[in-house]
């Protein structure tokens, strides 16, 4: 395997598993902040476990638990994963009162905050960071999505590249884990600037990314903008994806972990144009096709 996948056992000596949680948070494009709808390729109900539903955070973390446990995945720990919408946004005092709900938990060694650039400023950091000082582990992971202010203003993003180069400078400064999130595919953007934008995320602190294909789920703006304007998004079948993230992952800096490499939904949400195909089955391809792109 030619690329380095992010591993906790490696990073923190111990096996972790995430338990995704809903702290109930929104973004400041769908509340009228910055605009309404959200991103237009967004359904968070795509990504939210069951077990999250109606619960509170000390609720939620027992019910993934117990998801997990039932799944044969065994943990030397676990880490609150705060992933819906965008979770530093909301004042302090929300934020201490639900991170420490968390924190409080005695399986949880510590958070993983999945947020916007453009929600995160000096005071929350400097929370984070004295989370991180009482000796539990924080992990901020952005959501960049694209390094193009043209396509971030397509997709109703609400904040340019500028700012998101500032929030991952800022976090990394402090010594907090910090990663990001990429999607393949959004509209405009064609194979020469998913290559491109390989260089300039290597030019950040960035300790890990995630790569997701883009997916288009039914009932969202971008499904309606695929209808109109298909010619406008690479669609690349399974292998063809392999072969675009292999040559993207050769040009990024070799000390960037990779998180993940795609993304799943369940098949109601979208057209799931790949069917059923195993993360573990493209994992497999994607060795494949590095150790065939190596001299």
């Amino acid at each position: 395997m030619l690329f380095k996948p992010y591993s906790y056992t490696e990073r923190y000596g111990m096996r972790l598993q995430r338990l995704t949680l809903d702290g109930g948070f929104t973004c400041p494009n769908r509340d009228g902040t910055l605009g309404t709808g959200g991103c237009t390729f967004c359904d968070n109900a795509a990504f939210h476990p069951s077990y999250t539903q109606g619960k509170s955070i000390p609720d939620q973390i027992d019910a993934g638990i117990a998801f997990h446990t039932a799944r044969g995945r065994k943990a030397d720990g676990y880490l609150a994963y705060f992933q819906a919408f965008s979770n530093t946004y909301a004042p302090i005092d929300v934020l201490r009162e639900r991170y420490e709900a968390a924190l409080s938990h005695p399986a949880v060694r510590g958070l993983v905050i999945g947020t916007r650039p453009d929600c995160i400023d000096t005071e929350k950091l400097g929370y984070l960071s004295s989370i991180k000082e009482r000796g539990k582990i924080v992990e901020v992971e952005y959501g960049i999505e694209s390094v193009y202010d043209l396509t971030l203003r397509r997709i109703n993003r609400g904040h340019d590249f500028a700012c998101t180069r500032r929030a991952v400078m800022e976090t990394a400064s402090r010594g907090l884990t910090t990663g990001g999130h990429i999607i393949l595919g959004l509209p405009g953007e064609t194979r020469e600037m998913l290559l491109q934008e390989a260089g300039i995320l290597s030019a950040l602190p960035l300790d890990y990314l995630k790569f997701h294909q883009l997916q288009i789920l039914k009932g969202t703006p971008m499904a309606s903008e695929y209808k109109e304007r298909p010619g406008d998004f690479l669609r690349p079948g399974p292998q063809e994806y392999i072969d675009l993230l292999a040559e993207i992952i050769t040009r990024l800096r070799p000390d960037i972990a990779i998180g993940r490499i795609a993304s799943s939904v369940p098949p109601s949400f979208t057209d799931a144009p790949w069917g059923l195909l195993r993360h573990d089955e493209l994992v497999r391809r994607l060795a494949l096709r590095l150790e065939e792109m190596t001299p």
